[in-house]
């Protein structure tokens, strides 16, 4: 068991060099996307099927996953800290939240996936060198809880699991994550991002380009909140109380820190603090001629209106609740989202 200790002591993690893709990859992409794909998106977009597009590209991905899963063969120890989530729920402040707790407030590193890493990357192409490995043992050995972050947005069927391990779960209301990765990959896609209703109707499918669907993924980390290493965490719990969140993680991870340590975890894990160090969090350029992709733009709860009229507000509630209820799923939806009148 863990200890309180100084707020005043560091850990340092030797430093891992994140490799971007090679300058001749990234022009590829942008043409790719500005030559290719921007005009044949427009083209689908015409004839009303934009989704229909994006959705083969979904159903080839998921399959790439599952078939070449990059924790196939990795065993889960006591030292393993997996925050999984479905992509854009939150995971980078949970990242951030656990990270720091594990180094009790001092959690210094140039890029988050310097010291965290993300196997989901092998199977991402010129994104395999993104993080650093799982295999690399150095950062939770600097730790003084001997613990480190592990980042996923796969399934629960896809980790590995050990009794050994611990895995954090973030569900946050589909409807905001709808918004949050419209903008973000719009950031990515530039001219070749499809229309809000395209993507609204490609959401509302198993084979969602960013991630499948979003009901399978919120059921299967449910259905495994009874286990002891199992955390399940809501997003919209986080926005009303950082504090008794991270205090809540704390004890789940079994780390015991100070007062000042809990307010310094706190106040490094504020959207403030992050949105003013989101070069920390953010992506790389991938094109040469586009801007990094911010990570941390507004991680609002119940801000779908951004972009969804209520109409669609309400037809989303009604699919993923029907959703869960088809899986069999009794995770409580309204407690995780904020139902549309």
């Amino acid at each position: 068991m863990s200890t309180a200790v100084s707020p005043t002591r560091e850990s340092t993690v030797p430093p891992f060099r994140r490799q971007p893709p090679p300058m001749l990859i990234r022009c590829l992409f942008g043409f790719w996307i500005y030559a290719i794909f921007a005009p044949l998106m427009w083209v689908f977009e015409r004839m009303g099927r934009g989704d229909r597009l994006l959705t083969s590209r979904g159903t080839r991905r998921r399959k790439r996953l599952e078939e070449k899963n990059p924790f196939r063969g990795y065993v889960a120890t006591k030292h393993d800290v997996f925050v999984a989530t479905y992509a854009k729920s939150g995971t980078n402040w949970m990242m951030q939240i656990a990270h720091q707790l594990l180094f009790h407030g001092k959690g210094e590193f140039d890029h988050i996936h310097s010291v965290v890493p993300w196997p989901d990357t092998k199977a991402m192409g010129p994104m395999s060198k993104y993080a650093i490995p799982v295999e690399d043992d150095s950062v939770w050995k600097a730790s003084p809880e001997q613990k480190r972050v592990i980042k996923t947005h796969f399934d629960w069927s896809l980790l590995p699991y050990s009794e050994d391990a611990r895995y954090i779960a973030v569900i946050r209301d589909p409807k905001d994550i709808f918004v949050s990765n419209y903008h973000f990959i719009r950031q990515v896609l530039g001219p070749a991002m499809p229309s809000v209703d395209t993507w609204f109707r490609l959401f509302l499918s198993d084979n969602f380009v960013l991630g499948g669907s979003w009901a399978v993924n919120a059921a299967g980390y449910w259905a495994e909140r009874h286990r002891p290493n199992v955390l399940v965490v809501s997003f919209k719990a986080m926005k009303r109380d950082l504090a008794g969140t991270v205090r809540r993680v704390a004890e789940f991870l079994d780390v015991h820190p100070s007062e000042d340590i809990l307010a310094e975890v706190c106040e490094k894990s504020s959207f403030a603090y992050m949105k003013r160090n989101d070069d920390k969090f953010c992506m790389w350029q991938i094109n040469p001629w586009g801007k990094p992709v911010e990570m941390v733009r507004k991680g609002t709860q119940g801000g779908s209106s951004e972009l969804l009229t209520p109409t669609q507000q309400r037809e989303m509630d009604a699919y993923f609740t029907a959703e869960l209820k088809r899986l069999g799923s009794d995770l409580p939806y309204e407690q995780f989202c904020d139902l549309t009148k």
